[in-house]
């Protein structure tokens, strides 16, 4: 098995109701892969799910990445091994400093630097998202506008510079010139190899990147993939046509 992160033959369930049925999908380094569904297709439970969040249980399949087998792994663990996500909703910290957080995070994944090379690289990147320099002594996300939850969320993936990224809805919320900063960032990272599967809505994502494949899931299945004609075509008809693709 070579090096991606590959879900297998994955169904899972949250509250005893079966909300993933069967999903196989492999993740290469450096691919960009984009998740589309109607509301309630199972997107951000997929992402749950592969992240290690414990309220969904996996009843079939596994996980791996790059070889290892990480599905019965707590999320710490997951992201010890290199798999991280942007949170469709990101959570508000008080008490703990951006800078802190990250600091703590890049420790507990083996990775310590010291506190000026740390605190030059933070902000170099954080100034390249627009960020204020104020930012490293604020609370995490406390009294952040949506769109800056967005970009620190970004921030961390680029500090953290994990193997695999889930994004969860990150191009929501953001006005153009967040989303030209915060897609700029992704790209880079994709260019020095992180492999993507992005969550979305939107054709507007081909502005600033170009995926590789895109995949639809509707009741807790993936029914299709393809290139960027199939995003293009859902813009225009919709999922309906897709509902009963076997």
């Amino acid at each position: 098995m070579t090096n991606c992160l590959k879900i297998n033959n994955l169904s899972a369930t949250v509250d005893n109701k079966l909300i993933l049925k069967n999903i196989n999908l492999s993740i290469k380094p450096g691919e960009i892969h984009i998740l589309l569904g109607p509301n309630g297709a199972g997107k951000s439970s997929f992402a749950n799910t592969i992240i290690g969040n414990p309220n969904y249980q996996i009843i079939n399949g596994e996980i791996y990445l790059d070889a290892q087998n990480i599905t019965e792994l707590p999320i710490n663990l997951r992201a010890q091994k290199g798999l991280f996500i942007a949170w469709q909703h990101p959570i508000e910290v008080p008490g703990v400093t951006n800078s802190d957080f990250l600091r703590l995070a890049l420790k507990a994944n083996g990775k310590n630097m010291g506190v000026i090379p740390f605190a030059l690289m933070y902000e170099k990147t954080a100034l390249g998202l627009d960020f204020s320099k104020d930012l490293p002594h604020r609370f995490l996300n406390e009294n952040f506008s949506g769109g800056e939850k967005k970009k620190n969320e970004i921030l961390q993936m680029a500090v953290l510079k994990p193997k695999y990224a889930i994004l969860d809805e990150i191009d929501s919320g953001l006005d153009i010139d967040a989303l030209k900063l915060v897609f700029k960032e992704i790209n880079e990272q994709v260019k020095n190899g992180l492999g993507i599967l992005m969550i979305s809505h939107h054709q507007k994502i081909l502005n600033y990147l170009t995926p590789d494949f895109i995949h639809v899931i509707i009741e807790g299945k993936i029914v299709k993939s393809g290139d960027v004609q199939l995003l293009k075509r859902i813009e225009n008809d919709g999922y309906d046509w897709l509902k009963n693709v076997e």
